[in-house]
């Protein structure tokens, strides 16, 4: 469990790879954010459901639960609308990109992403 700092807020990076959750991670610290890690969306909902974090980054797909799903499942938790969630796939077809944020989420990053890509979103979202 990663507890939050007062003056930091809470990320939780979604995905099924280690190396992308890891490359997240990195950038994510370096924005001066605490972090959560879940490889999958049911463990991302177990997550969300004892701490719900400031902002998700999201695969779309993972086993088990998709990200699609588990967004769906995230907005209607108590508190599930409160986090910024900003999707981050290889997913490039548009209407794909429309039905995630039709599903709620706020923003869409295509993999393979850096540093200044995510500060951008993150600021644009308004939680950097």
């Amino acid at each position: 469990m990663v507890k939050e700092s007062a003056d930091r807020k809470l990320c939780l990076v979604v995905d099924d790879s280690r190396i992308v959750r890891k490359v997240a991670r990195r950038i994510l610290e370096d924005l001066k954010f605490d972090m959560a890690e879940a490889g999958e969306g049911a463990e991302a909902l177990a997550w969300v459901r004892t701490v719900m974090p400031d902002v998700i980054l999201l695969d779309w797909n993972m086993p088990v639960m998709d990200g699609l799903e588990f967004l769906r499942q995230l907005r209607r938790e108590p508190g599930g609308e409160r986090p910024k969630v900003i999707f981050c796939s290889a997913e490039n077809d548009l209407d794909r990109i429309r039905q995630a944020l039709t599903s709620g989420a706020d923003e869409y990053i295509m993999k393979p992403f850096d540093g200044d890509i995510v500060a951008s979103k993150l600021a644009l979202v308004g939680v950097l």
